[in-house]
């Protein structure tokens, strides 16, 4: 926790503000001062990484929707004028389109490294709850933003998805009917996923906001695992973790750079370059690279309902994630067996996301299968037991003592 505030005004205005709307020192406090674990490492710094992605979606989205007309008649077509004729709309539509991938891509190293190293753990699950609250609605946002250009694989990605909603008993069907705003996907349905994609980044905002006001409760996580037990174990936010943060986003933004302005495409699907067809059915319907694990779930499963069941739990067992592992130790760092299970574990997710972008046919849905069980068996069958059988090995004191050597460690709780 920051403690005390140390911030100052220093000019009338500032000393005005402060007793009025204190948001100098809210900024201060939480941006600047804020006492932070001096062990972080570079998987720390997705979480500034993905502010910078979200304020990009933001703004790039504004500038689109100002352009783009939500028509099944005019939609294809709005797209390719924002392309060709809108000045550096080709830039901002290929800086909109990558800079979801790239969302994506920091979210789940940012998921990943919050559970190799145990940040979803006491006294921080409503920190990780809201974070997959957060992770849920960049998928809804996705997948409504990918039917937007309407092209073939728009159509047809929008119908195979919200059909799924029809296997739901009893409610199934109405959702499917309200969804659509008719009996099929058509202009509608346009409308609506327009409507959703332009407000949902505007939710997460505010979900991110409460994500780092429940961070600021107990303080970050560190690699060590342990909490900070004194001022000697943290360091100032600025400039330490402003300058560490900045450099990986210039990192960042270099991969980023090199997809928008030399692979733009190479991350998309080529017949969303078709403009969409409801008499012409493509040969592979896919989803966006980011949603193929979660695809491949569903088709692994013979049962329409079942499919969904499944799918759906393997996002929504996240949330309970905090309760299924049993161990008290957080940083896999001092857990030799939970570290080789969680490399495993991501393997078997790449593993996923390369079965499903592959025809839902032969050796590949039996892989699928095999994977799907390991998934849900990682969480709910390895996690609990790891708890009970695992010996640890020693953890230091406090964080301090993790990095200077010469400091003793004391045994594993």
């Amino acid at each position: 926790m920051s403690g005390e505030s140390t911030y100052q005004p220093n000019n009338g205005f500032t000393k005005w503000m402060d007793t009025r709307l204190p948001l100098l020192r809210l900024a201060h406090d939480s941006f600047v001062d804020y006492p932070t674990p001096k062990n972080l490492n570079y998987w720390w710094t997705f979480g500034g990484i993905l502010t910078f992605c979200l304020v990009t979606q933001i703004i790039t989205g504004i500038i689109l929707a100002m352009h783009y007309t939500p028509h099944v008649d005019h939609a294809f077509n709005s797209v390719e004028h924002i392309m060709r004729n809108v000045n550096h709309g080709w830039l901002i539509r290929y800086i909109h389109a990558n800079g979801a991938s790239m969302f994506f891509l920091a979210v789940y190293i940012h998921i990943f490294r919050g559970m190799y190293y145990g940040s979803y753990k006491a006294p921080r699950e409503v920190l990780w709850i809201l974070g997959v609250i957060i992770y849920l609605l960049m998928m809804a946002a996705a997948f409504m933003g990918y039917v937007l250009p309407w092209g073939q694989m728009s159509l047809w990605g929008a119908t195979v998805i919200t059909n799924l909603f029809g296997a739901i008993p009893l409610v199934g069907d109405s959702i499917a009917t309200w969804l659509w705003g008719g009996f099929s996907v058509d202009n509608p349905t346009l409308n609506r996923f327009f409507s959703l994609h332009y407000l949902i980044p505007f939710l997460i905002f505010g979900v991110v906001i409460l994500h780092i006001w429940a961070l600021h409760v107990p303080g970050n996580n560190n690699p060590v695992g342990i909490s900070v037990k004194s001022e000697q174990d943290t360091v100032p936010f600025h400039p330490y973790y402003t300058v560490k943060d900045g450099f990986a986003l210039v990192v960042f933004m270099i991969l980023f750079s090199y997809f928008v302005f030399f692979a733009p495409n190479v991350l998309g699907h080529a017949d969303n370059y078709i403009p969409a067809n409801p008499l012409v059915t493509p040969a592979h319907i896919v989803p966006e690279w980011y949603l193929l694990p979660f695809y491949a779930i569903l088709r692994a499963v013979p049962d329409k309902l079942g499919g969904v069941i499944a799918m759906v739990g393997a996002i929504f067992i996240l949330f309970v994630l905090p309760w299924l592992d049993t161990s008290k130790i957080r940083s896999a760092r001092y857990r030799p067996l939970f570290k080789q299970f969680f490399l495993i574990f991501v393997v078997n997710c790449l593993v996923l996301g390369y079965l499903g972008a592959m025809p839902a046919e032969g050796v590949y849905i039996t892989l699928a299968r095999i994977c799907t069980i390991y998934y849900f068996a990682h969480f709910l069958i390895i996690l609990p037991l790891l708890g009970l059988v695992e010996k640890p090995m020693e953890i230091p004191e406090s964080i301090s003592a993790s990095i200077l050597p010469e400091t003793a460690a004391s045994p594993a709780e």
